[in-house]
């Protein structure tokens, strides 16, 4: 039985991560300090020059809500260890720098208003601290008070921004959990957050994993793939030229579905505060397909038969969805289904499919020749009983495609 925060996570599908920080004065991704061995001081400096005077998060989480997403991710602090929070226990913050304003609070208080579930990311890694890279090893009392510094942000982080969804962590590497202490943190972010979701990514398990720059299922777990908007960054770098194509974001948003999973959609925001345009333009396509298709994505559960020939299959209730991605003409054949099929359907335009029943082999006949909705047309079968598949289908052949998600089977 899933309490209230598992189910939200489990039926959102879709969401923003937001990396943004005084690394976008560098337009050269998130990682510039340490990519480019820059001198800390000197990076230090510059947050004098972090005054995001168009950042307005109402305007991001409007364009969230047209996108279709459900919920979003901010980094609060990244790598760096330039927080974008109001902390006390660190200057080199967007409130006592250039900025003078508590970003998360602003992006918090927005995107709850628009009625998102929120999430903070917080990287344990910090390049300001050189305890971190020393160790507990090599500087034992040094890596002490870091550690102290770290459970002391995460606290402010829950305790002075009312309800978190999700609290993102990162940058674990190459310390142990133990080190962390990693346990004493989560129970410290339970005790202030109880119906907070916990990443997997301070050591431990955490209520989720996190697969990033690919979509592949964790095994029996709640999972959320993490991927850019572009090529490679996470962070805005200027020079970056290829933007996913609202159609590939689709196919992914298919194939979480299909999983059960999430999607977690990048962008690096200016040093202004705003979107990049092509990502605006992404997402406002992404958003008019699924203002059309979303009851083929929101509240998922797995694919329960083979369609690899022609896409991505996901089931609600007693509707499996066929995500036809590869358009097969006048007719297409579906096999494994062993339920009753009731009717058939276009998902856009609710016009009924003319189908035939035979055994395990199912056809939908008289289709046009092109698809009509050449991203991902979706067809909705309406079955009788809880979907599920033939034996031959429970077990397919090489126990799975390798282009389908790995750690789960079809019941």
């Amino acid at each position: 039985m899933l309490n209230d925060a598992q189910r939200w996570f489990a039926e959102a599908r879709f969401g923003l991560f937001v990396h943004w920080g005084m690394y976008a004065l560098y337009e050269r991704g998130e990682q510039v300090l340490f990519r480019e061995h820059l001198t800390p001081s000197e990076y230090r400096r510059r947050a004098a020059e972090f005054n995001p005077r168009r950042y307005d998060p109402a305007a991001w989480a409007t364009l969230a809500r047209e996108a279709g997403m459900r919920y979003a991710v901010l980094t609060a602090k990244h790598h760096d260890g330039f927080c974008l929070f109001d902390s006390a226990l660190s200057n080199f913050t967007s409130a006592k720098t250039g900025a003078r304003r508590d970003l998360v609070r602003e992006y918090v208080e927005a995107f709850r208003g628009a009625g998102l579930k929120v999430g903070l990311y917080y990287s344990l890694a910090d390049w300001q601290w050189p305890a971190y890279f020393l160790g507990p090893e090599r500087d034992p009392e040094g890596f002490g008070r870091f550690i102290q510094y770290t459970h002391g942000q995460v606290r402010e982080l829950c305790s002075a921004y009312g309800q978190m969804d999700i609290i993102w962590f990162d940058g674990a590497w190459p310390h142990p959990p133990e080190a962390w202490r990693a346990g004493e943190l989560l129970a410290m972010i339970r005790g202030l957050q109880p119906a907070v979701l916990i990443n997997d990514r301070a050591g431990l398990p955490g209520d989720f994993g996190t697969p990033e720059q690919q979509i592949l299922a964790p095994a029996q777990r709640p999972w959320e793939s993490c991927i850019t908007s572009v090529e490679r960054h996470w962070g805005y770098h200027a020079g970056e030229r290829l933007w996913k194509t609202a159609e590939q974001v689709i196919h992914m948003l298919a194939q979480v579905a299909e999983g059960g999973g999430n999607l977690l959609l990048n962008v690096g925001p200016k040093a202004d505060g705003t979107f990049p345009e092509p990502f605006v333009t992404l997402l406002r396509e992404v958003g008019q397909w699924l203002r059309v298709n979303g009851q083929a994505i929101y509240g998922s559960s797995h694919g329960v038969c083979e369609s690899v020939s022609i896409g991505r299959q996901c089931v609600v209730g007693s509707t499996v969805y066929l995500h036809v991605l590869y358009w097969p003409g006048e007719t297409l054949h579906l096999s494994g289904l062993d339920n009753r099929v009731l009717s058939a359907r276009f998902l856009a335009d609710g016009r009924p499919i003319t189908f035939e029943q035979m055994g395990e082999h199912i056809y939908l006949r008289g289709l046009p020749a092109e698809p009509p909705d050449a991203r991902d047309t979706v067809i909705a079968l309406e079955v009788q009983g809880t979907p599920k598949p033939f034996p031959w289908a429970r077990e397919r052949l090489w126990q799975g495609d390798a282009g389908r998600m790995a750690g789960w089977s079809a019941t």
